[in-house]
């Protein structure tokens, strides 16, 4: 018992802030100050937008611990040990000086995710293959035309290629397979034991590829000719699901389109939309060294009004939407939870630690 009663008590200096867009859950709160006798919560509703705004300074006022989504003034900050993302990747921080902290940890949202962002690469590589867009054109005409001269094709073994096999790359994968697909799969570190093959982030249950086991084959390194021999294997569809960082900036270029155009890959990006160049891509879609690509972010993002983008043959494009999932929140909250028995000392360590040097 005595032991219960340190951990509850060892968060009991702490004021914890979250500044979400949701409204105030006072039943999670009430569970989370129940578990923790002692541990302030402040909780400031914001709102979605894509612009860091500075909170009123009593908000910040003894803050040790935050949960949230865009990067707040260090300077409001001093007391911050722990950062909680609401995101998967953290490349709106890493020029903020909470980040460069070494004594503040940084964990993300990876996992949380996952299944929804899967299922819209999914959805839209079959929408893609099934022509699923052109016969909803026909439906608003009203007419019954079997178009024949388009070509359809499924997916049992095709090459699905996931760069960045992270959790939204992992339940990519567990999907792809139950259509038949072979999956590739490169990480910018080498994995070469089932030990380092398992997923050490969040996942929810049922979902992903936790230990690693589905890719045929295993690609890695950091360097443009690594990335470059995972692009040649002759990939139907490649999934982009990196972190962005100055390494993995525009990573998908001129060269690579024209690896990829011997087998007209497919490309589908619900990373950041600076992994693409733009131009490099627009110039592809033309020329039809690509057969096609679904592309949730940008770059610029907002991608512009009359952006040539917008009109190049054969692209869908949705406006950063993919994460979006009622059960976002619940999955979050479970990430926070975890962590808070790490901080307290009731279980050892924390999950989806970022390391600072990779970025992710």
């Amino acid at each position: 018992m005595g032991s219960l009663n340190a951990a509850a008590s060892a968060l009991d200096k702490d004021v914890l802030l979250f500044e979400v867009p949701a409204p105030r859950d006072e039943e999670w709160i009430s569970h989370l100050q129940n578990k923790y006798p002692g541990l302030e919560i402040r909780w400031h509703t914001s709102e979605l937008t894509m612009a860091p705004k500075a909170l009123p300074k009593e908000v910040y006022d003894g803050v040790t611990l935050l949960v949230g989504f865009m990067p707040h003034p260090a300077e409001m900050l001093p007391k911050v040990r722990y950062v909680q993302l609401m995101s998967a990747g953290a490349d709106r921080w890493i020029t903020n000086d909470l980040y460069k902290n070494p004594n503040v940890t940084f964990c993300t949202a990876n996992g949380t995710h996952a299944p929804q962002i899967a299922e819209w690469v999914i959805g839209t590589w079959l929408m893609a293959n099934h022509k699923f867009i052109n016969y909803a054109e026909e439906q608003k005409k009203a007419t019954w035309n079997r178009m024949s001269s388009l070509h359809i094709e499924d997916s049992p073994g095709l090459r699905m290629g996931i760069l960045g096999y992270g959790a939204i790359g992992r339940h990519c994968a567990r999907l792809g397979q139950a259509l038949g697909m072979k999956v590739y799969a490169y990480t910018r570190s080498e994995k070469a034991t089932p030990e380092a093959r398992k997923d050490d982030s969040y996942v929810v249950p049922g979902t992903g590829d936790p230990d690693g086991l589905i890719p045929v084959k295993w690609f890695h390194g950091s360097s443009k000719d690594s990335v470059n021999e995972f692009l040649a294997q002759d990939l139907d569809l490649l999934v982009i699901s990196l972190p962005l960082t100055d390494a993995t900036r525009y990573i998908i270029s001129k060269e690579q389109f024209e690896i990829l155009a011997k087998k007209k890959t497919f490309v589908s990006n619900i990373a950041r939309g600076q992994h693409i160049n733009t131009d490099d891509l627009i110039e592809a879609l033309n020329e039809g060294k690509i057969r096609g690509a679904a592309l949730d972010v940008a770059d610029p993002e907002p991608l512009t009004d009359g952006h040539p983008l917008w009109s190049a043959p054969n692209v869908f494009i949705t406006p950063h939407v993919s994460w979006q999932t009622p059960h976002l929140f619940q999955r979050i909250k479970a990430v926070v939870e975890r962590n808070l028995e790490g901080l307290s000392g009731k279980r050892p360590g924390l999950i989806n630690v970022m390391n600072k040097t990779y970025g992710y």
